[in-house]
């Protein structure tokens, strides 16, 4: 039987409704959460911790160390992890724990769902169920994100929806799996039903490269009809990195009296780091197209985001800042495809 480790962080799928009325908030325990699942202890040896118990909202990459960092502290003694989490920022912790431990051999699942585990309506129990028997599956690796029958690679997820019970979608990347209740389909192909007999497989002896540091003054600038470049100045002192979404496949307007391409090249020249990115979900990046992207082309200090998703670019322009603050160290790491981020080019 295998054995899973739990980490349950709060969001949604613990909530309830607060005894003021002013809304729901994480209440309810790992151990609780998993008591609504019968099933759970039957498919594998489950253990379960509880490093935090938050609303998503207020994730921040502090708690991202410490989810990877429990999970790492545990690493060894189990064959898979699954890190119960609010849907709001799902994407972002995803994200971030693919940077932060890259290339596990055993799967880091994230779930979550869009209903409270205790409302009668509820995702949460058949999201929970198939999150577990993703992480049981002899196939399974890596950080990636179940939910809503879909299996979604960790860099790759994008909340598309508020309400829907299909609230993820995978941006540029095919799903490498689904689930139709307790069966695992692969590429096309109907994986085994996993119910908890097999015994555990013996994998590589071999660790995840692990990362602990974090450049947390990063942030996401949309361009909008109107917007100037003085934004870059306002920033300056703040942040050392900015991510710019672009209009449509790489436009940056110019300004009477201000130019964007000005500020940009001053950014460059003060020691930070910019990122040009599509504020358009799907397709990705490509400056040549339009006159008014082409100034960026050549120049290597102007990071490209491509097809990578917004939420994969804060967190993998944080881990890469985190490491080194060289500018060439910099875009070697940031282009460097971790857990399918990037298409190769």
């Amino acid at each position: 039987m295998k054995r899973i480790l739990m980490v349950a962080t709060g969001g949604t799928i613990a909530s309830m409704p607060e005894a003021d009325g002013t809304g729901l908030a994480p209440a309810l325990t790992g151990e609780e959460l998993a008591g609504y699942v019968p099933q759970a202890r039957g498919m594998c040896d489950l253990d379960i911790v509880q490093p935090m118990n938050i609303d998503s909202t207020n994730m921040r990459p502090s708690d991202w160390k410490r989810i990877a960092a429990t999970i790492m502290d545990a690493y060894d003694d189990y064959d898979g992890f699954v890190v119960l989490h609010g849907t709001d920022t799902m994407a972002y912790t995803a994200a971030a724990l693919s940077y932060l431990i890259q290339g596990s051999p055993k799967p880091i699942v994230l779930t979550g769902s869009q209903q409270p585990m205790a409302n009668p309506f509820t995702d949460a129990k058949l999201n929970l169920y198939q999150s577990l028997l993703y992480a049981t599956d002899d196939d399974s690796h890596d950080v990636s994100i179940v939910f809503g029958g879909s299996v979604i690679v960790g860099t790759r997820a994008h909340k598309q929806r508020t309400m829907s019970f299909n609230a993820f979608t995978s941006v540029n990347y095919p799903l490498p799996a689904i689930i139709r209740s307790d069966r695992i389909i692969r590429e096309g192909r109907e994986g085994m039903t996993i119910t908890g007999a097999g015994a555990s497989v013996v994998r590589p002896n071999r660790r995840p490269r692990v990362y602990e540091r974090l450049d947390e003054h990063v942030v996401v600038v949309r361009l909008t009809p109107g917007l100037g470049p003085g934004i870059l100045d306002a920033l300056g002192p703040d942040y050392d990195a900015v991510i710019l979404e672009t209009f449509g496949i790489g436009g940056i307007p110019e300004c009477k009296g201000a130019h964007f391409e000005q500020a940009i090249f001053d950014w460059i020249d003060c020691g930070k780091t910019i990122v040009l990115t599509t504020q358009v979900s799907e397709e990705g990046l490509d400056l040549g197209v339009y006159e008014v992207g082409s100034a960026y082309v050549n120049e290597p200090a102007i990071l490209r985001g491509d097809d990578m998703t917004t939420e994969a670019l804060v967190a993998k322009t944080m881990w890469a800042l985190g490491q080194t603050r060289e500018p060439a160290e910099v875009a070697k790491l940031f282009y460097r495809p971790v857990n399918h981020d990037r298409a190769v080019r």
